[in-house]
């Protein structure tokens, strides 16, 4: 009987009385496999083009690292592709600058995890779709307007100018994003939060901050009429 692969980690599954005289050498392998899905570290740069990972019979490959970063600055959108029927855990590491632009963590057939410039996740990939399991939350400074993932937490520094920050499109319950004003600038110069296409406190207007000092979460209540609403009040 020929060797099998295990369905999830393709690690060689060895049949009695085969491979004799190599058995030593294949179990080296599969132990370096085994090494590889609990401590193995990857980069993978996703800056000019989307990203499949492999995960081959019996090799080392990049969809079997426990850890991945993922770095670079987004020339468009991008997505990172697991292939189907794995079940697996990872630690993704979100190094990149998304520059306005969308990264994905999904696998080939499900629709995955849109992921925050700066956070780092733990994500359960089901052998269908990539689900959250849970998130770090980074603390970025921004002195430019730009488009924010769901799970920002934003110092805003407006000493140079207002900013514009807009919310992420097509939100979903329970997102939220976190504004701070590093400066103490909001008063002077302002903070715009735009809405993109959502309601914020029950208004289809973008939210205007000028209160020195504010700082603020807004959470997105699932509710169509009232929109992104304070998570604190």
């Amino acid at each position: 009987m020929a060797s099998t692969f295990s369905s999830d980690l393709k690690i060689e599954l060895m049949a009695t009385g085969e491979n004799a005289g190599t058995w030593g050498t294949k179990t080296n392998t599969n132990l370096n496999l085994v090494q590889q899905a609990i401590a193995g570290y990857e980069a993978i740069d996703v800056a000019s083009a989307d990203v499949t990972l492999a995960m081959t019979d019996g090799t080392i490959s990049n969809a079997r690292n426990a850890t991945l970063k993922l770095t670079g600055t987004l020339a468009a959108n991008r997505t990172v592709t697991l292939p189907d029927s794995i079940e697996k855990v990872f630690n993704v590491i979100d190094g990149t600058d998304h520059a306005g632009n969308t990264l994905t963590f999904k696998t080939a057939s499900g629709s995955g995890v849109l992921l925050c410039e700066g956070n780092c996740y733990v994500l359960y990939s089901d052998g269908t779709d990539v689900v959250l399991a849970n998130e770090y939350k980074k603390w970025r400074v921004i002195t430019a307007s730009e488009t924010v993932q769901a799970g920002a937490q934003l110092f805003v520094d407006t000493n140079g100018g207002a900013v514009t920050v807009t919310l992420p499109a097509s939100p979903s319950t329970g997102d939220e994003v976190t504004f701070n004003d590093q400066r103490l600038t909001f008063d002077s110069n302002n903070l715009t939060v735009g809405r993109n296409s959502s309601n914020i406190l029950g208004s289809a207007a973008d939210l205007v901050v000028a209160t020195e000092g504010a700082a603020f979460t807004l959470v997105f209540s699932g509710n169509a009429t009232t929109g992104w609403t304070y998570k604190d009040k």
